[in-house]
């Protein structure tokens, strides 16, 4: 038994020492803190992991899935994940059976708390990149909110040349988080500023202003309905639109505003937008749960017509008011067959509909490639 110990020191010690070479190979993840460490992301996008915890118990990575570290005899445990799709993930340290956030990587609020993040690059995926073009500007404001009765924070993108060309107005984007984020998700996890800032240098898009609000607005009723977003429709149209008209160089009309979001903010963009046409020509549901898998207040599945009534029955009359009806959803999403399905029913009864999907589950590299889908086609008229 004495022998058997020692063997398997010897191998615990020599499989660290193989991820530590292992390591030389790597790349530390642009989520990291300290960009000469661990994480590090391996050539086939497993990733190493390293803790230094010399007096726990037990270490894993809660990566999705949760992997068992292996603790060192310096006390620094480390593991090797599985590869990793491309994109960024949410993770957590557990340490003996306590969820924390790893000192190592940068923290992201997007599930429902302050989470630890890693970044995987995609091969060949450049558009969320930082490049030598010109930029524009993110900034935060704080407006009061007479349907909350507290002061709120947005953030505002205005493009390049914002502050030199005075004279120039510009449409609007309204652009809305899912659930459990916030107004920082799009900034930080979406990057949103370097989207917008690509896609016009490469005059793939129009210039505009992007306005990234917190849809966590509390209307006493929940779920996907259209009375569970009547807070969120209340403030947007009491509220934000009015601030930002009233702030920015806007053209301050339909035509020149568009609503979109991921997850629970596409479905208040459905809401908001579709039900306030003469506010918003332009309407963007990226990944939202609204069509099927998810029940509304009132029990029943999604019914279309009646959400929105004349939504299918006069679809012509909406086609008219509406520049851009666009709907997008991961492949790997379990809410992409109820989408597909109801895009296909809106087209049967004569809706125009500009449907998109992309790799991934639902998660921010899906959400950025239909943020740069939807802004490369929204007020091309």
């Amino acid at each position: 038994m004495k022998n058997f110990f020692v063997i398997l020191v010897l191998l615990t010690q020599t499989s660290i020492v193989s991820l530590g070479q292992m390591v030389e190979n790597s790349k530390p993840a642009p989520t990291n803190i300290n960009q000469n460490q661990c994480p590090c992301i391996m050539p086939d996008n497993s990733v190493v992991f390293r803790v230094n915890a010399p007096n726990a118990q037990k270490v894993q990575i809660d990566l999705g899935k949760k992997y068992d570290m292996v603790k060192g005899a310096n006390g620094v445990w480390t593991v090797r994940t599985e590869p990793v799709e491309p994109g960024f993930h949410y993770y957590f340290l557990v340490i003996d059976d306590v969820p924390v956030a790893d000192p190592a990587s940068q923290s992201f609020f997007g599930t429902g708390k302050m989470s630890s993040g890693i970044d995987i690059p995609e091969k060949g995926v450049d558009f969320y990149s930082l490049k030598d073009v010109p930029h524009g500007s993110i900034s935060s404001k704080y407006y009061y909110s007479k349907v909350t009765e507290t002061w709120r924070r947005l953030y505002v993108y205005t493009p390049p040349g914002y502050d030199k060309n005075l004279k120039t107005k510009y449409p609007v984007v309204y652009l809305q988080h899912g659930g459990g984020e916030d107004e920082t998700g799009w900034v930080i996890q979406g990057k949103t500023d370097l989207i917008l800032d690509n896609l016009i240098a490469e005059g793939k898009a129009k210039t505009m202003i992007v306005v990234i609000a917190n849809g966590n607005v509390r209307s006493g009723i929940g779920g996907y309905s259209s009375e569970g977003m009547t807070g969120f429709k209340n403030e947007m149209i009491q509220n934000i639109v009015p601030f930002i008209d009233e702030n920015y160089r806007t053209i301050a009309d339909a035509k020149h505003r568009a609503i979109c979001g991921l997850s629970m903010g596409g479905g208040q963009s459905f809401y908001a937008g579709l039900e306030n046409p003469d506010v918003f020509a332009s309407v963007g549901i990226f990944s939202s749960g609204i069509f099927g898998g998810i029940r509304n207040a009132s029990g029943s599945t999604f019914d279309a017509e009646k959400e929105i009534p004349g939504l299918l029955s006069n679809s012509s009359a909406f086609n008219k008011k509406l520049e851009l009806f666009y709907i997008s959803c991961g492949e790997g999403d379990m809410r992409i067959e109820h989408t597909k399905n109801a895009v296909a029913a809106m087209k049967e009864e004569g809706l125009d509909v500009r449907f998109n999907s992309f790799p991934g589950d639902h998660e921010w590299q899906v959400w950025r490639k239909s943020l740069h889908d939807f802004a490369s086609q929204v007020f091309n008229y």
